[in-house]
């Protein structure tokens, strides 16, 4: 009897638990290990990604690059005399905000003219993008590391509440359905 007074209780933290993992949002490292590099093949590091509202471009690279937000009719022949936005910082986060097209490049001409550049297509999740989150000062407590100094070296640390976008959440969805399906059928 007791077992059936509680099976609402489990049904409702089941419910809030499953929503926790399935809405939270991606932080994608642009170029993955290679960070963002005029050595890493961009093209290839997006397949299979599907970007969504709310998820976090992070950018790590060294000194020799910057990112440069480009309209979509700047974006093929690299020009950089309108930008939407731009950042040298070595560490830059970009949050997805609306759906569509956005594209990125190099702020040196001849490496986004060499293929350093991104283009990437945000799909609306159906639910609001969250604010963005508050900027720092460099240096400022809790803000992101210093660039590496290295070429190709990019930071491997990844300052966000968010999770770095793996495979393995689908495989922990699935996991969490399969337990709680037999926790319901024990409780039945």
């Amino acid at each position: 009897m007791a077992r059936q007074q509680l099976l609402p209780l489990y049904a409702v933290v089941l419910v809030i638990f499953s929503l926790a993992l399935t809405c939270s949002a991606s932080t994608y490292v642009v170029g993955g290990t290679s960070g963002w590099d005029i050595s890493t093949d961009l093209d290839t590091w997006t397949l299979g990604k599907r970007f969504h509202v709310g998820d976090v471009l992070l950018f790590q690279y060294s000194s020799s690059h910057s990112v440069v937000e480009l309209a979509p009719q700047d974006f093929d022949g690299c020009n950089m005399s309108n930008p939407i936005s731009s950042s040298s910082m070595g560490n830059t986060s970009i949050p997805l905000t609306t759906p569509g097209d956005r594209f990125f490049v190099c702020g040196n001409k001849l490496h986004c003219l060499g293929g350093m550049k991104l283009q990437v297509t945000v799909e609306d999740n159906g639910s609001a993008a969250p604010s963005p989150a508050p900027t720092m000062e460099p240096g400022a407590p809790g803000s992101h590391p210093r660039p590496s100094t290295k070429s190709n070296n990019p930071s491997s640390i990844v300052p966000s509440i968010a999770f770095v976008h793996d495979e393995s959440n689908s495989v922990v969805v699935v996991y969490l359905g399969f337990v709680a399906s037999l926790m319901w059928v024990a409780y039945v």
